[in-house]
């Protein structure tokens, strides 16, 4: 069960290095790109929304993934698990 662990922990750790490869500039000129093909305009209140929107949705993805992981970590441990609303111990 260890080793299922490492491999989940190293797993993480490759998602965020590929995360970590474009810079916060690429980002948001990327960010910034695609608000362009939206058919917004630099420096409107629509462009600065969508901007802010790809970011929230970023961010809400992040913490999914890291929801996702600490649910596997703890049924790879053999520990509590939260299931719907109930808490069960797995044996």
């Amino acid at each position: 069960m260890r080793i299922a662990l490492l491999i989940t922990m190293a797993t993480f750790a490759a998602g965020l290095s590929a995360c970590q490869t474009m810079t916060p500039e690429e980002r948001r000129a990327a960010d910034e790109q695609r608000c362009l093909s939206y058919g917004f305009r630099r420096g409107t209140d629509a462009f600065a929304t969508c901007l802010q929107r790809i970011d929230l949705d970023r961010r809400a993805e992040s913490r999914a993934q890291s929801a996702e992981l600490m649910q596997s970590m703890a049924w790879d441990l053999n520990g509590p698990y939260v299931y719907g609303r109930h808490w069960h111990h797995h044996h």
